[in-house]
């Protein structure tokens, strides 16, 4: 008997896992990949950094050597050895959690699971009887209505089949300017593509702070991305290993077609809860399809719970995370907690784009007035030294407690930037508190401390 089994291994598992079993439970976790890590470890965040990386060095040695006296720079790409580098990257990392789990004492039960009942989970043919169950199933690709895609055939992919490509595609055209689209088109043009972002609405990363978005399209434009926008795919047709994808123009309702190497079909996730038997168990489900929980976690079925990508609010391997301790803790006879208000996202292109807490459009669609304060990287020595001085922080601050209410940050390092905004903000510190926090010199976080003084008296390198 197990005081808990969590079913996927993904962030949200086998971090829930860990922490409650050094809260002391008996623990087992379900997983039928042959690695643990789920999507995030295996074929999403971590693989695609490893090539952002990459990517992002050869940019480097072509783009920028010369300008800092590094001469005869040139750096062919072996995509071979790269993907060998990336797989490196992703076992070393697979590895550590098994270690973690040997370490903590908690079972790995492989396979795939479902749920005949409250208290049991079924694994091939053995049924394990368990306290609690959570469910942390994460999500898949969402599909594209008049689009099949075929990973094996590398023409047609998903996020999963774009990270694993055959060979670089001279040409290739993204349906969805969202994250992992521009992440993965972002690689792939700087590996020498012919990259065409293809977008249902007029705006690309759709949710964040306007101005970053139109600075963000402005930037990648400058990189080589072409944009089409206000576009609704109706189709995509693989012939003779390439693709030809038909779209209609919303303005006008004109039809378009463009032919590519490779198209991937980035529209977003969607919950991956099927074959659990939630219905059969009588698990209310959201009109979306993800799983409804309580403020606890709780699902409609007494000590079932849900976490991670399974359930609503936004799809972020560190949301799960957060999550995963939380109803541990809870499971535990604690008090788990998940701050919804203070979870940042990035986007780790170069460069960098990164956000937490409300727009300026939402803050003053919820009525409240606000004081910004931005500040360019152009003005900070540090990014101008790097041949990164394009960009900024935007610090939202509420205009009569100076509270801070979100900041949205695209330049270098900007996921790191993110943090000192986020503790801010976990404090309920004002934008002056931020500002009178002293910065090392030279340094690129030196922009956040300005956007802050731009709050107040204002900035001083502006």
């Amino acid at each position: 008997m197990y005081d808990l089994i969590v079913i996927g291994a993904g962030p949200g598992g086998y971090v829930c896992a860990i922490r409650a079993a050094q809260l002391g439970l008996k623990v087992g976790v379900v997983e039928g990949r042959e690695t643990l890590g789920g999507t995030c470890l295996n074929v999403g965040c971590i693989p695609s950094k490893a090539l952002l990386h990459a990517s992002h060095m050869l940019h480097e040695a072509h783009e920028n050597f010369e300008k800092m006296g590094l001469m005869n720079a040139h750096v062919d790409v072996d995509w071979t050895k790269m993907q060998s580098y990336k797989a490196d990257t992703v076992q070393g990392n697979t590895k550590g959690i098994e270690f973690l789990f040997k370490k903590n004492k908690i079972d790995w039960i492989k396979g795939w699971a479902s749920i005949p009942a409250a208290g049991q989970v079924k694994v091939g043919d053995t049924v394990h009887e368990t306290k609690n169950i959570v469910i942390a199933t994460g999500s898949s690709p969402a599909a594209l209505k008049g689009v099949t895609v075929d990973n094996d055939a590398g023409v047609i992919v998903d996020s999963t089949g774009a990270l694993a490509l055959p060979r670089i595609p001279k040409s290739m055209v993204v349906i969805g300017a969202g994250v992992i689209g521009l992440e993965l088109g972002s690689v792939y043009a700087r590996l020498g593509a012919e990259v065409t972002v293809v977008e249902y609405l007029d705006v690309i990363t759709p949710g964040m702070d306007g101005e970053v978005q139109k600075q963000f399209q402005k930037m990648l434009s400058k990189q080589g991305l072409s944009f089409v926008m206000g576009a609704a795919v109706q189709s995509a047709e693989a012939k003779d290993g390439q693709a030809t994808v038909t779209y209609a123009l919303k303005k006008d309702d004109s039809t378009h077609s463009l032919t590519a190497d490779v198209v991937l079909v980035a529209t977003g996730r969607r919950p991956h809860v099927e074959g659990l038997g939630l219905d059969a168990l009588g698990v209310t489900m959201t009109d979306r399809g993800f799983v409804k929980v309580d403020d606890h976690w709780a699902t409609s079925i007494k000590g079932v719970y849900a976490i991670g990508d399974a359930v609503p609010g936004p799809m972020l391997a560190h949301k799960a995370e957060d999550e995963g301790m939380a109803v541990a803790e809870v499971i535990a006879g604690k008090h788990g907690h998940v701050n919804y208000g203070v979870i940042p996202g990035v986007i780790y292109t170069t460069p960098e784009v990164a956000n937490v807490g409300l727009t300026e459009e939402q803050a003053k669609e919820g009525g409240r007035k606000v004081k910004i304060g931005k500040f360019p990287f152009m003005g900070n020595a540090r990014a101008k030294a790097q041949f990164l001085g394009e960009g900024f922080v935007k610090l939202i601050a509420d205009a009569e407690t100076d509270r801070i209410l979100g900041c949205h940050i695209i330049g270098p390092s900007a996921g790191d930037l993110i943090h000192e905004v986020c503790v801010a903000m976990e404090f309920g510190a004002s934008a002056e508190d931020l500002a009178l926090t002293c910065h090392a010199h030279p340094t690129v976080s030196e922009a956040v401390r300005e956007a802050a003084l731009a709050c107040g008296g204002g900035a001083i390198h502006a």
